[in-house]
């Protein structure tokens, strides 16, 4: 493993503390603006969550609870895991203390990014989320567009899931958004991954990133349910579903710039790429589920 690999590579477990099964900072990260922490809870648990500077989401990867904040009370239904269901959410303003509880216990991943403005509390539901089909062929994926631009006001935040279906490319042509230009904005990006296990034990997945001359990166990671990836700069790409297990990843994102925006630029050595996708068709096993579930 590279110094740049064991630096952005975080295996499950590493940045535990407390109740949280993954923390990562701006601080811990190196950069400025994106964070996620991981949530559990018993049976009947609960726990205090303070935001602090940033605006964070609640959002369920396995099971169900109740969102307390600024005089609040949101259910939250979930799901029985990232394979199962497009999930609701919560979304906690910046300088806000929120109690998560939960009944039955579970997982709970709280994307966050630093920002100035104080927005409300909110619920978003689960039949609200756009389902996204993105690419074609064996680049086939499905994007749940929780928290885009397009779908979810916040003030810095950009957070969606991807799900790719066994034996395919996602995160495909590599792509980077490091700069500040017409075409491309500066974003530090957190991949979150959970791989579904297969009859016999836990499945893998693999991630790319890379970088250029001027600014240097290299990671390629096996991954596994629970690893993070940290992307402060660089192409990254593909994200790898080995045949057998489909694989999900949550992306964290935030950013300098003002208007809150995904623009991003493809490596030129790879873009071409998006041009066979015309005449492919979407991979017929998706969408892999909805807000109502997977279909039968």
């Amino acid at each position: 493993m590279s110094t740049s690999e064991s630096k952005h590579y975080l295996p499950a477990g590493s940045t535990a503390s407390g109740p949280f099964r993954t923390v990562v900072t701006p601080e811990s990260a190196g950069w400025s603006y994106s964070g996620l922490r991981v949530l559990e809870l018993a049976p009947g648990g609960s726990q205090e969550v303070t935001t602090g500077d940033s605006e964070t989401l609640v959002l369920p990867l396995n099971g169900g609870c109740t969102v307390t904040v600024d005089g609040r009370t949101f259910e939250v239904t979930g799901r029985q895991d990232v394979f199962s269901r497009v999930t609701d959410f919560v979304y906690l303003p910046r300088e806000a203390t929120a109690t998560v509880a939960s009944t039955g216990g579970g997982r709970f991943a709280l994307p966050a990014s630093r920002c100035g403005k104080r927005l409300p509390a909110r619920y978003g539901a689960a039949e609200d989320v756009p389902v996204e089909l993105r690419g074609a062929g064996q680049s086939s994926r499905q994007v749940n567009n929780f928290c885009t631009p397009q779908t979810f006001e916040c003030d810095k935040l950009i957070a969606c899931e991807v799900l790719t279906p066994s034996s395919n490319w996602s995160s495909y042509p590599p792509h980077k958004h490091d700069e500040a230009t017409e075409t491309e904005r500066e974003l530090e990006e957190i991949y979150y991954f959970e791989v579904a296990d297969g009859p016999v034990g836990p499945g893998v997945g693999y991630q790319r990133v890379y970088g250029t001359e001027q600014r240097p990166i290299d990671v390629f990671a096996e991954v596994r349910s629970e690893d993070v990836v940290l992307i402060p700069h660089g192409w990254h790409g593909p994200s790898m579903a080995v045949p057998g297990y489909d694989l999900y990843y949550l992306n964290v994102m935030a950013g300098p710039g003002d208007d809150r925006a995904w623009l991003i630029c493809d490596d030129p050595a790879h873009g071409w790429v998006r041009q066979t996708w015309v005449d492919q068709a979407i991979d017929a096993r998706l969408p892999l589920y909805t807000a109502e579930g997977k279909e039968q």
